[in-house]
């Protein structure tokens, strides 16, 4: 939707999400099974999950599961993990939708010999009732307007013309018209899907004053299909074009059908389903020249552009050349034809990217060869590459040398060197990864070498050999599976009240609302009048004095009312180390100079491109750890704990490693960017704040301070926010301090939205981290000693750097127990945006490290992985090396179950046996433990308060401190309150106001303090004496009597929290309240070729002690483990050397999409015991991210496997994240021998490393 341009609507039926359905009509089946499926957390990405499977029903009443996958491909989800959104759309299915064991048709769960059940004990597997939903019926569904169909079939259309500000939108009734149009309006750009436009004008400020939009011509949206080929009209849609495709493929001999098979395999994870529904034909050829999954295919399938212009008769000119010299705004007005080929001509189209679908190629390639009839001698060769240079690049020179050449070793060897010589990238080429992609050219080109040879031995076995049975497995991509999973929870006791829908799945309080697009965002509230819209002017240098700032050319654009500057902000600007508005000078790229307020957001985005800032530049510019290191640049001293006597211990073991890794950052990347309404009132200099964040308190005290008012003048509201993930903890902050001085100064309300590329640029994200280690052990594998030093890239300013710090120190043992332990930790200053909290708050880093040595560990000992981490790992009641006593028996069971159900030891062996037999794709397992704490070691920050209003109707009043991040604490409140006080669940209403801290564990904090509340309610209720003459009346009638007797119907109840401590004196305190445990399992397979991977299979034990919420809890690990898998795989942050962030967008920071689950996804809660929490449960939101890691090490396990076999060291480091480039690089081998390397003192990278 966001790609549409209203003109182009002219004629069109628009169906939104509220149009499908609202809870103020009805609600529709698919927003209904979203909800009940619990496939929605914050919901901020919840109404296109219902448009895209909706459209899909609409088109498919009775879908298959694959066809579920592939409508969801192009949606984004960051909390939920995808599994139970695909659930709820499986259910609309006909086929069964259970898990077939190995294609029997039956499911696992129905096998009476060692099945699930038997051996997991009496658990329960369904999370939702399917007798609940509503039947979907095609027959309701609103027609097409029949009026929209007669305007559409009008012989005599005309011309349509809209007249905007700055632009004109004219849309052609004929081709002739369009023709004259272009000859008038050279320069002006064809619209048609505008996936390419749409975002050049979004983020790279492009700007037309006429737009001419050919949309509905004839002659542009056809097919005609002859004996020798195709013809397609260039505004067909990507997606009909597959339509087309697939037709054709069914109907002709599959000799003639190569080109059109591989232009399919390449259409399926081009884009996404929304975007191939839009983007056309002609504007893909011609709007991607340099990374078109499609052009290098079509050019190596001869494909040839008939054009057309005015007074020019149409013309068929070869695919290629026309490319690399014609406008694409004269090959849009074409037709694309496709020759057919008969034997002995083989076409094929490879590709590689970051992310199985819906991302860029980092190298993709479309290649043909022609052999003389019944030989193997090259007749014909054409190799074309994307995404190594400006334009698709053909390797002509090498084609030619290689004509009358046998299809054979040699030749291939020849190949390599030649193609390397002729396609060059630039060290320094922008997009860096050159040693990668010059690695994937020769990569692709021997994939292609198979191909062709299988194809060869297929036509005639006798004379042309087969390639080596342990080469097959590279001839194919991984294939898009559909997820399916069990989740395992404990059942709900049958001898529990009805009325206590604690430990049930209920649904998110929400997740209607979420799914009808009914629940209220920031953005979602209605104007107010005389509001502005704020747009930040960002510094463009990393470390620099500010000399001027002129104002004038952006006060002088019209609906500009205000720039806001340092110098208007009347209280602090540097707060607590936090700067608002950067004053005489800027320390990061990215920091907020000043904002425009204007009456509209697209004139102070303009505006705001219109601020002139001089700078000079200050040295040192710090970017690196490495760089603030020798800088001895610091936020703060070391924190550092201690047992044992680490130096002497060294002296005493059989070996000793040292090694280092690297963990870069990562992005929060929430659905809902940083968003702020702020509302100057108009007496006491009051101030309102509507926002999402996870710390109100701390946005109250930034905005009293930058005001210089009081802080009971300052009120904020957070209702819900569309995820935070730690991210909304304290940059909301200094962005409602920026936005409370422009509401101050223009005296009127302002709402300040942050778009992705500036949320992303701005609000930073994870830490990056350098851990070095120095590690003695046994040969037997037991480690003596452990010295551990980390260090964290915290960017600018404090922010929550000093805590981060603190958690990695004392959370950097995970499970273990090593006698000699020290560990150091450091938070580096450098001229980065300020690194924040994020989920996992450093545990996800530190403890990679952990997992790391223990690995080496391992490696040197000739050990496997899981038997080391067995041996070290603590058994019995025990002390951490902070003098903290816990029981590990939940983490020892955790360990058991998941090593035992997960078949860990059968798959091993099956993994290794798959290795032998295959040596360019090899699988690999990993099993790793986890001991996270919970809560904060300051005791003040662990309370907590709420207040209970009971109505005379029954109902329910809730204040509390908690915020609404999509993790269900409205929900589970609701549940625990409605145990408390025998009331139905509906009759909740839960307020959120600003009375308490920041909470890691809120809900086991607000839950506690809210049901001593309800509790101490209840209790009066009872004690009413008209009460206890009628122990078994209603509760409305209790209520009623109760106010009666004039006893008070509100109550209010107070936490002092947890008592934790922490003494960095003496390195010692009792600083989390308790543990959670768990262990996860993951399987991949890996291609050594092209560094891809694919994630068979996670099983995840999480220990939930008491689950008040199975569905929100699992819901919470399914989706910290996919963040987490995501961290750790594909999700990669990249800055220029001068401190510039490159990964502003989709485009360029890929998180996992649908495709990128685990194909058996398997998640268990196990019970144990928590006395000091409410109903003994546990906060499960923040533990599962590390689980991630398990991807991250069976992923080394299977390049251990292919390093292994190559005979190269045993010992490596796979630093994180662990993408397709570093596993390519990893898996050493003839290919990566040679390529050519630059001698890195003659070129300055495109990117660098931060951590």
């Amino acid at each position: 939707a966001c790609l549409v341009p209203i003109c182009s609507l002219y004629g069109a039926a628009v169906t939104t999400v509220e149009g499908v359905g609202s809870i103020k009509t009805r609600i529709h089946p698919v927003q209904e099974r979203l909800a009940k499926c619990h496939g929605t957390q914050c919901g901020f990405c919840s109404p296109g999950m219902v448009m895209s499977i909706y459209t899909l029903l609409r088109n498919h009443p009775e879908p298959t599961p694959e066809q579920i996958t592939k409508a969801l491909g192009g949606n984004l989800c960051r909390c939920t993990g995808y599994r139970p959104i695909v659930e709820s759309g499986k259910t609309f299915c006909v086929e069964s939708t259970v898990c077939e064991l190995k294609g029997s048709g039956k499911c696992c769960m129905d096998q009476e010999d060692g099945s699930l059940v038997n051996r997991w004990g009496k658990m329960c597997t369904k999370l939702y009732d399917e007798d609940e939903f509503q039947p979907l019926d095609p027959s309701q569904e609103p027609i097409f307007p029949p009026e929209l169909i007669r305007m559409a079939e009008d012989p005599n259309k005309r011309r349509l013309t809209f007249q905007g500000e700055r632009t004109t939108w004219i849309t052609p009734a004929t081709l002739n018209d369009l023709l004259e149009l272009k000859a008038n309006f050279p320069k002006a750009p064809l619209v048609m899907g505008n996936t390419e436009l749409g975002p050049s004008i979004k983020f790279k400020n492009e700007f037309h004053p006429v737009f001419i939009s050919p949309l509905g011509l004839p002659e542009l949206h056809f097919v005609n299909t002859t004996d020798d080929g195709v013809t397609i009209g260039a505004g067909y849609s990507l997606a009909q074009l597959n339509d087309a495709l697939h037709f054709i493929v069914s109907e002709q001999p599959k000799e003639k059908t190569k080109t059109y098979r591989a232009l399919l395999k390449n259409l399926r994870t081009l884009a996404g389903a929304q975007i191939r529904n839009m983007a056309t034909l002609g504007g893909h050829v011609v709007s991607r020249p340099h990374f078109s999954d499609l052009n290098p295919i079509l050019a190596a399938g001869n494909a040839a552009i008939n054009l057309i212009s005015k007074g020019k008769r149409p013309s068929f000119k070869h695919f290629f050349p026309v490319l690399i010299t014609i406008s694409y705004i004269v090959l849009l007005y074409g037709r694309l034809w496709m020759f057919s080929y008969l034997q002995w001509h083989f076409v094929f189209g490879l590709r590689m990217a970051q992310r199985q679908e819906n991302a860029f190629a980092i190298v993709n390639a479309g290649m043909s060869v022609k052999f003389e009839d019944g030989t193997n001698t090259i007749k014909e060769l054409q190799m074309f590459y994307g995404s190594v240079g400006p334009t698709t690049v053909s390797a002509s020179q090498t084609c030619k040398q290689l004509i009358g050449r046998q299809w054979d070793d040699q030749m291939l060897s020849d190949a390599c060197r030649w193609v390397l010589n002729e396609i060059y990238i630039p060290p320094a080429a922008e997009g860096g990864m050159v040693e990668y992609r010059r690695t994937l050219i020769i990569s692709l080109l021997f994939k292609f070498y198979l191909k062709v040879r299988r194809g060869l031995n297929q036509m005639d076995p006798q004379k042309f050999p087969d390639i080596p049975e342990k080469f097959m497995s590279a001839l194919e991509d991984f294939p898009i599976e559909t997820p399916q999973g069990i989740q395992m929870v404990q059942c709900v006791d049958p001898h529990q009240p009805p009325q206590d829908p604690v430990g049930h799945p209920v649904m998110h309080q929400s997740a209607i609302k979420h799914t009808t697009g009914e629940a209220v965002y920031i953005d979602d509230m209605p104007c107010i009048d005389q509001e502005l819209f704020l747009a930040p002017v960002t510094s463009t240098r990393a470390h620099a004095k500010i000399i001027s700032i002129d104002i004038s050319e952006a006060l002088a654009l019209p609906g500009v009312v205000d720039v806001i500057t340092a110098e208007d902000v009347p209280g602090d600007n540097n707060y607590q180390g936090e700067i608002f508005y950067a004053q005489n000078e800027v320390i990061c790229v990215g920091q907020i100079v000043g904002a425009v307020a204007a009456d509209t957001y697209a004139h102070a985005r303009e505006a705001a491109k219109k601020v002139k800032i001089a700078y000079e530049d200050i040295e040192p510019r710090i970017i690196t750890i490495e760089q603030a290191l020798e800088h001895n640049s610091f936020l703060f001293d070391e924190k550092k704990i201690e047992q044992g006597n680490v130096e002497q211990a060294f002296k005493y073991v059989d070996q000793i490693i040292e090694g280092e890794v690297h963990v870069e950052g990562q992005e929060h990347f929430y659905m809902e960017t940083s968003s702020i309404l702020a509302l100057p009132k108009e007496e006491d200099k009051e101030m309102v704040l509507h926002l999402g964040t996870q710390y109100p308190t701390r946005v109250q005290e930034y905005v009293a301070a930058a005001l210089n008012v009081p802080r009971n003048r300052i009120a904020c509201r957070m209702k819900r926010t569309g995820g935070a993930f730690g991210g909304k903890v304290a940059k909301p902050a200094v962005l409602g301090a920026v936005s409370a001085v422009a509401a101050n100064k223009t005296g009127r309300p302002i709402r300040f939205i942050l778009e992705r590329g500036d949320d992303m640029l701005i609000t930073a994200g994870r830490h990056p981290l350098l851990g070095k280690y120095k590690i003695g052990f046994m040969n037997n594998g037991v480690i003596k000693a452990a010295d551990v030093e980390y260090y964290v890239n915290g960017g600018c300013t404090p922010d929550e750097s000093e805590m981060v710090v603190e958690f990695i120190v004392l959370k950097s043992e995970n499970a273990y127990y090593i006698p000699n332990f020290r560990c150091r930790g450091r938070a580096c200053k450098t001229n980065l945006p300020s690194n924040t909290a994020f989920r996992g708050f450093g545990f996800p880093q530190g403890t990679v490290v952990v997992e790391a040595y223990i690995t080496a560990v391992a490696s040197q000992c000739n050990l496997p992985p899981e038997e080391v981490k067995e041996i070290n790992m603590y058994k019995r009641i025990s002390k951490t090396a902070f003098k903290q006593t816990f029981n590990p028996e939940p983490l020892r069971r955790c360990w058991k179950e998941c090593l035992e159900k997960s078949s860990f030891y059968t798959r091993k062996l099956a993994a290794e046996e798959f290795n032998k037999k295959n040596y360019w794709k090899k699988r690999g397992l990993a099993i790793v433990p986890m001991k996270f704490c919970i809560g904060i070691p300051t005791a003040y920050y662990n309370q907590a308060a709420a207040l209970v209003h009971i109505y005379l109707d029954g109902s329910v009043l809730v204040t509390h401190g908690g915020c609404e991040l999509g993790q269900g604490l409205y929900t589970k409140m609701i549940q625990v309150r409605s145990v408390s006080v025998f009331s139905n669940i509906e009759e909740y209403a839960c307020y959120i106001q600003l009375n308490s801290f920041f909470l890691r564990n809120a809900i086991t904090l607000n839950a506690q303090v809210n049901c001593k509340t309800c509790d101490f309610r209840k209790a009066k209720m009872q004690g009413s004496e008209g009460n206890k003459k009628n122990p078994k009346g209603k509760w409305v009638d209790w209520i009623s009597k109760a106010f009666e007797e004039s006893i008070s119907l509100s109550a209010t109840g107070y936490f002092k929290g947890y008592q934790t401590n922490m003494d960095w004196e003496k390195g010692e305190g009792n600083a989390y309240p308790y543990y959670v445990y768990g262990a996860a399992c993951s399987e991949v397979e890996v291609d050594c070729l092209t560094g891809a991977h694919k994630l068979l299979r996670t099983d995840i034990f999480m220990d939930a002690a008491f689950s008040i919420n199975p569905a929100l809890d699992i819901g919470q690990v399914e989706g910290a483990f996919i963040q987490g898998m995501g961290f750790y795989t594909i999700e990669e942050l990249k800055y220029s050397p001068e401190g510039v962030l490159y990964s502003r967008s989709p485009d360029d920071y890929k998180i996992p999409t649908v495709t990128e689950i685990p194909e058996e996804f398997y998640v268990t809660l196990v019970r144990s015991q928590n006395p000091i929490a409410i109903y003994s449960s546990k906060g499960l939101g923040e533990a599962g991210m590390f689980l991630g890691s398990s991807v991250l090490f069976a992923i080394h396990d299977a390049v251990a496997a292919a390093r292994r076999e190559r005979g190269l060291a045993k010992t490596f480091v796979l630093s994180s994240p662990a993408t397709p480039e570093m596993v390519r690089v990893t898996c050493v081998d003839r290919f990566t021998d040679m390529i050519p390397r630059d001698d890195p003192s003659t070129f300055t990278p495109w990117s660098i490393r931060v951590s």
